[in-house]
């Protein structure tokens, strides 16, 4: 009768503790579940999508309802956070002018975030624009916003100019302005040819050549002249300066006829004189004369209010440069630009706090003394580290780092390893290592073992992603077993702890007594599957840990044959490639040091026991030699015990697969260690393992 196993005080700490991570790992679940359930984004087909903050644009430029926009703007919307540059495209990305869609090329900048939309062709004067970012765009975790973007933006007023006949006169004053800002246009006349009125569509808008209005929108005026009669003579009027103020009383007149001019000052000026070929005829607003000859005057005025001050600022200051301050005369339209330094974006201006566009440049009338703050903001970096038996500390600890910032990282090795090197991106072993933000950052510590190797597991028997296959009818684990496999992977078995069963059959029976971790479908569970994750990654850690390439100097003291032999703690290495146990047993001597540890390197397989009946093969312990410091690196498979019987010692961890005894064996095969597979199945027959 087979003897009862009592559970001692070590194990029963280890099942507690493991079924409060049980426990913890299923409320968890809960919340992440209760989180995505309430979460507000927009439904993603997407299946690798995660539910959470939703995508939103935070700022466009220009802004909305903005005014007198270039025409050459290149278009640009900031988002809370990284997009993925797939969903925003031409179908995502929309400008339209009235029904009708403004090609143009979409690109992503630096941080991601920030997406601009460049028009292939310029944009139409004074004109409303509609921008529009559609629900479809999506962040790089798949979330899709929850509602369309939509603004709108005016682009600046033009003004064009014309002679009904080209060669009667010329025209100058034209081009683009802000709207509500000052301008001031004039028309002379060939020689032989007078001014007559100017027109707006056929409409009369003014009859002086030298024509001051408000810009309301486009215009195109047309400055008509007719032919001065041979008895008739004309008269030229202008201002200096043109901004100084009015001039009437311009046209053609009969030799001899009593002619009277009038100069009407602008605000701010103040009328000074009328001047002939620069001699002053007239101090007079009105000055009447007697026309003999055709007679050009000028209408001089002199400024009586100071100019108005325009004064820029960068903030902060290294954020970049700003052009266009300084001394204008009122309701000049004024031009200021924003130039960003590396590793800034420019945001907006500002006057006293408050946003008045997010263009540059920025195009504006001038009519009070006005500062401006052009704001820029730093671009952004996130620096994500791992670490796998250590810790690594940040400085300064941040969810983002400004471009151009620096990052120490101090990585701290766990007890028994030691700080190796960084990978990712970053190299080398300074410890600690200074990082530049100069981009998003995933960096890597890496540890190996150092001095004694110490590794634990709650696992007696894991087959990474192949699983765990029992043959026999009398197969005990003291301990769990697992697979990164789904539940199916893991056969003959049944789960001490749930009493959930694997694939058991009458001829394969074992019983598993601190239960049995794999993916779905159940009895495999999301909450198992990460518990098996993470065993198959301390596995593979210590794995390479303990490899030649991290412990070398191993020795091989009967050239790949150890049964017989006796030996003292140390690494050893089959120079073949291949270690076997079958000229005896293999006896391990601590001398009295119960921390001594043994290190079996072999590249291929590991070999113990003979065929036939007695050919079974045991590992003994001796003066103070423990299970749990024994260890075998083997680079393919294990076959323990082919023939059934025997005591293995020691963690195997093999990259391709452990036996333990063979189908239709009934003699029972000991291990006291731990049989794992990195990447093929774990395999035994009627077979005990008790974890150390």
């Amino acid at each position: 009768m087979k003897k009862k196993s009592t559970p001692t005080k070590d194990s029963t700490s280890k099942r507690k503790s493991r079924d409060y991570s049980r426990i913890f790992y299923t409320m968890w679940s809960m919340v992440l579940l209760l989180a995505i359930f309430t979460a507000g984004c927009k439904k993603d087909n997407y299946k690798g999508a995660i539910q959470g903050v939703c995508p939103v644009v935070v700022s466009a430029d220009p802004m909305n309802a903005a005014l007198n926009v270039v025409y050459n703007k290149v278009i640009t919307v900031t988002f809370n956070t990284v997009m993925r540059p797939s969903t925003i495209n031409n179908t995502t990305f929309i400008i339209m002018q009235g029904s009708t869609n403004v090609p143009g090329t979409i690109a992503p900048t630096a941080n991601g975030a920030v997406f601009t939309f460049t028009p292939t062709v310029a944009l139409l004067p004074f004109t409303t624009y509609t921008g529009t970012i559609t629900n479809s765009v999506k962040d790089t975790l798949g979330s899709a916003m929850v509602s369309n973007y939509v603004w709108t933006f005016t682009t600046i007023p033009q003004l064009t100019l014309s002679s009904n006949i080209a060669a009667d006169g010329t025209t100058a004053g034209g081009g683009t302005f802000a709207q509500a800002s000052t301008v001031t246009v004039t028309a002379t006349p060939a020689t032989g040819f007078t001014f007559v009125n100017w027109t707006n569509q056929g409409v009369i808008a003014s009859t002086s050549s030298s024509y001051q209005f408000t810009m309301a929108g486009n215009r195109a005026l047309v400055a008509n002249f007719k032919v001065t009669p041979p008895i008739q003579y004309s008269v030229v009027l202008s201002s200096s300066p043109a901004a100084g103020g009015t001039t009437k009383g311009s046209g053609s007149y009969k030799a001899g006829t009593s002619v009277t001019v009038t100069a009407t000052p602008n605000a701010g000026y103040a009328f000074v004189n009328w001047t002939n070929s620069g001699a002053i005829a007239s101090t007079s607003l009105g000055y009447q004369f007697s026309i003999n000859g055709n007679t050009t005057l000028v209408a001089n005025f002199k400024l009586v209010i100071p100019k108005l001050t325009l004064n820029l600022s960068s903030s902060p200051a290294a954020g970049g440069t700003t052009t266009g301050a300084g001394s204008f005369n009122t309701g000049t339209s004024v031009t200021v630009t924003a130039k960003a330094n590396a590793g800034y974006t420019f945001a907006n201006w500002t006057n006293n706090g408050i946003i008045v566009s997010t263009s540059s440049p920025y195009i504006f009338p001038l009519n009070a003394n006005t500062t401006l703050v052009a704001n820029f903001a730093a671009i952004t970096y996130t620096l994500n580290v791992t670490a796998v038996n250590g810790t690594v500390v940040k400085n300064p600890t941040q969810a983002t780092y400004n471009s151009g910032s620096t990052v120490q990282l101090t990585a701290t090795p766990n007890s028994g390893y030691k700080f190796t090197s960084w990978s990712g991106d970053a190299t080398g072993s300074t410890n600690p290592l200074t990082v530049t933000m100069n981009a998003n950052k995933n960096i890597t510590a890496n540890f190996t073992a150092s001095g004694q190797p110490l590794f634990t597991s709650i696992f007696g028997a894991f087959g990474g992603s192949a699983g765990v296959t029992n043959q026999g009818i009398n197969t005990v684990v003291n301990g769990a077993i697992g697979t990164t496999a789904v539940a199916t992977k893991i056969t003959g078995f049944h789960d001490g702890l749930t009493a959930d069963v694997y694939t058991e059959t009458p001829l394969n029976v074992g019983l598993v007594t601190g239960g049995i971790d794999a993916a779905p479908p159940f009895p495999g569970t999301a909450t198992k599957f990460a518990i098996a994750t993470q065993a198959q990654a301390d596995a593979t850690a210590f794995y390479i840990s303990i490899s030649p390439a991290n412990k070398p100097g191993g020795i091989d003291p009967g050239a790949g044959e150890l049964g017989g032999l006796t030996l003292a703690p140390g690494v050893y290495k089959s120079a073949s490639g291949t270690f076997k146990i079958s000229n005896g047993d293999l006896t391990l001597d601590a001398k009295g040091d119960p921390n001594a540890t043994w290190i079996f390197q072999t590249a291929a397989g590991l070999t113990v026991g003979i065929a036939g009946p007695a050919g079974a093969r045991s590992i003994i312990l001796t003066n103070g030699a423990q299970a749990k410091n024994v260890y075998w690196y083997v680079g393919s498979a294990a076959t323990i015990n082919a023939a059934g019987g025997g005591t293995m010692v020691g963690t195997i961890i093999a990259n391709s697969g452990v036996t333990l005894s063979t189908a239709g064996n009934a003699v029972q095969t000991v291990l006291n260690g731990r049989a794992i597979s990195l990447v093929a199945s774990v395999t035994m027959v009627n077979t005990t393992v008790n974890i150390p």
